[in-house]
């Protein structure tokens, strides 16, 4: 499916870092785009002449609002992608205490149960349009893991457990939505310049980056949008997760 053939799309996380950089990319390729977040996004909506609306992706009934009024303002999204997600750092166990089973079912609840609660709603959605291309595709879904899925470290339970199982969803439900001709494809980052690193000292972000094969310094979120751009674009691309990481893999600490 070409960008210009889906003129709405749907970016969670869009206020920020990965999620805003996609937002950026698809509207300039001619889409209206709706973000979705708790944080405001009214400036980058502003700016790419979207929409914004706050949405929980834990909660059914936020999501379906926020689904109802991104619809209403460009109609029936075509692309959804997938940028919401939390990264808490805590071990199993520390200093006599156990890991805080709802810091654990938070983090499960957001990174994957909300990815799954956005993209069936999204699918549920794409599948009553007509098909806009030979093969009959009708929309994609793109959701975002870790390599932390692969390669989580001491203190990432939580999250490597919830991108691991964001990684686990992407075949089965790319195999479920291929009767509606919707596809269904994964990027797992490495390490992003992000918000979620933007609080560390310049020379602990460069360390990072030193940590990466090639090219030796943190992604950009531009770089995380030309993929998602690209998975959009490519009509055979279906049912797998990219490593988006330089080559890393992730010491354990």
């Amino acid at each position: 499916m070409k960008l210009s053939q889906a003129p709405a799309a749907v970016v969670t996380g869009g206020a920020s870092g990965l999620g805003a950089a996609t937002a950026r990319r698809l509207a300039a390729a001619g889409a209206k785009v709706a973000l979705f977040d708790l944080a405001d996004g009214s400036a980058v909506a502003d700016e790419i002449g979207g929409t914004y609306h706050e949405a929980d992706v834990t909660s059914e009934d936020s999501l379906k609002a926020a689904f109802e009024a991104a619809r209403a303002a460009h109609g029936q999204e075509r692309i959804l992608v997938n940028c919401a997600g939390i990264c808490p750092a805590a071990k199993t166990i520390s200093r006599g205490e156990a890991h805080s089973f709802a810091l654990y079912a938070k983090t499960i609840d957001i990174n994957l149960t909300g990815t799954f609660r956005t993209a069936a709603l999204s699918a549920l959605g794409m599948s009553t349009l007509d098909p806009v291309t030979a093969d009959g595709e009708r929309g994609v879904i793109i959701m975002t893991a870790s390599v932390a899925a692969y390669d989580g470290q001491v203190g990432q339970v939580a999250y490597a457990a919830s991108k691991a199982g964001v990684a686990g969803l992407t075949l089965p439900l790319a195999r479920e939505m291929s009767q509606f001709g919707i596809r269904v494809a994964t990027i797992a980052p490495g390490i992003f310049e992000t918000p979620m690193l933007s609080g560390l000292p310049e020379k602990a972000q460069a360390s990072l980056g030193e940590q990466v094969p090639f090219p030796k310094r943190l992604g950009k979120p531009d770089e995380y949008a030309d993929l998602a751009a690209f998975i959009v674009e490519s009509p055979v691309l279906n049912g797998e997760v990219i490593r988006l990481d330089g080559a890393i893999r992730m010491a354990p600490r």
